[in-house]
Order: C-alpha cells, then structure tokens, then sequence
C-alpha cells in the first residue's frame, strides 16, 4: 500500500522507487470493531476508516511538538502504509485501552486509528489480531455520494477485500489532506471530515484517472497487482 504526497515528483503516491524506500518503513495500524452478531456495513467501514485516517492527521498530538508527531513524520517520511485488523469482545477492549483514537461512523461502524510503529514493532495487542477475514456487505444498495462534498471513489474493476479497501481509501483522504490548503483543511476538520465513497462505472472511472484529481495507486504487496488504480480522491477545492 503505497501514499502521496506533494510535489507529484516526491509522491509516496507516485508508483516506482523513491528516496522515501530507504528510509526505516512505518505502518500506521487500524482495527475495525468486527462482532460476529452484528457487523457494520461495508461502505460505512470504508468511510469511518478515511475519516479515521483524516482524524489522527489533524490531531494536536500529531503536530508540532505533540506526543506522536515524531511518529508520524517518520511515517509520512516513507512509505505511508496502512494495515487494517479486526478484533471483537476482549479483543477489542483491550486494543481500545491502548492509545489512539476511536471514529464511530454515521450508521455505528467503529475504526480505531493508532500512532505509526514500525513494520516490526506492533504492539502484542494487536500483533494477533486477524487481517484476513474482514469481509463486509452493504444491507441494501449503498446511497448515492453527495457529489456536493468529498468523494472517494473506487475502481469498479479491482476486486479488493474489506479490509484492503478501508486501507486504500485512508490513502485516499489522507491524498486529498495533503493537497488542500490550511484553510480548506480546517474548514473540512470543523465540518467533521464529511464524505462518501462510491464506485462509479466504468466510463466515469476512466474520466476521473485522468481529470488531474488525485490518484491512489497500490504498490502491491498484497491483494492487487503493483501500480494498480484504486482510488481517486474527489474533494471540491480540487476541482480545477
């Protein structure tokens, strides 16, 4: 799973090797609450997992001098991967009692976003959790985006589990994070991070690839294939 950044030339985004693949590589871990009885819906996963992604960017303790700026930089510093876990009952109170944040979504779907930590260095609270297996459905057809507002949209031709899919549209948002200016980043922040994601068809899917918005390409160390197309970020103040 591969980032971006800016300018497009330094883009962790940017598939090929870059300087950012020699420096030490971060992982910046999320669990969604996944109870057997009652699982969250698949497209309210993915956007609690953009806004948690969104969330820990914009948090005090990961700017400046905060308590996980250090870690963060390190991690926006290389290869920005994200892993996605699942966890249920003990499983997930005790991942909860470590420190991170807890996003719930608009219909109860419940991420928890941690600091970076080293690709070695997971915590044995989450180290046992499962990856595999987080496979979601949506009860009914997913609502239409509010085009209105930030879209992420999905390669209707990449066929991605869950947990993979909430991993590529964090580096979706985080995407459209970095391209905003410090006033649209505030104003999406106060408005609580609002947007939909959505799987357009194919023509509009090529349209998007290629309408300078920006996009999330894998580096392929799982699932998909390397360079593959998996998200376009779609946020109104780049609509050129």
């Amino acid at each position: 799973m591969t980032s971006n950044d800016t300018p497009v030339s330094e883009s962790p985004f940017h598939h090929g090797p870059t300087d950012r693949d020699q420096a030490p590589q971060f992982v910046l871990p999320l669990v969604l609450h996944l109870e057997k009885t009652d699982p969250p819906a698949r497209t309210d996963a993915l956007r609690t997992a953009a806004r948690a992604v969104l969330t820990i960017l914009s948090d005090e303790r990961s700017l400046g001098d905060g308590e996980w700026a250090a870690a963060m930089r390190d991690w926006q510093d290389a290869r920005i991967r994200k892993v996605v876990r699942r966890a249920r009952g003990a499983e997930w109170r005790k991942a909860a009692a470590l420190d991170g944040i807890t996003v719930t979504g608009e219909d109860g779907a419940e991420v928890r976003v941690f600091p970076p930590i080293p690709l070695d260095g997971w915590p044995k609270e989450l180290a046992k959790l499962q990856v595999s297996g987080t496979d979601l459905e949506d009860p009914g057809p997913p609502a239409a985006p509010d085009l209105s507002g930030p879209v992420l949209w999905l390669n209707p031709e990449v066929d991605m589990s869950a947990g993979k899919t909430m991993a590529q549209a964090g580096h979706g948002a985080q995407l459209a994070w970095w391209e905003l200016s410090e006033a649209e980043r505030k104003a999406w922040r106060e408005a609580g991070f609002p947007l939909s994601v959505a799987t357009p068809g194919a023509e509009r899917w090529r349209e998007l690839t290629v309408s300078g918005l920006p996009v999330v390409r894998d580096a392929g160390f799982t699932e998909i294939a390397p360079g593959s197309c998996t998200v376009v970020a779609d946020h109104p103040a780049l609509r050129r």
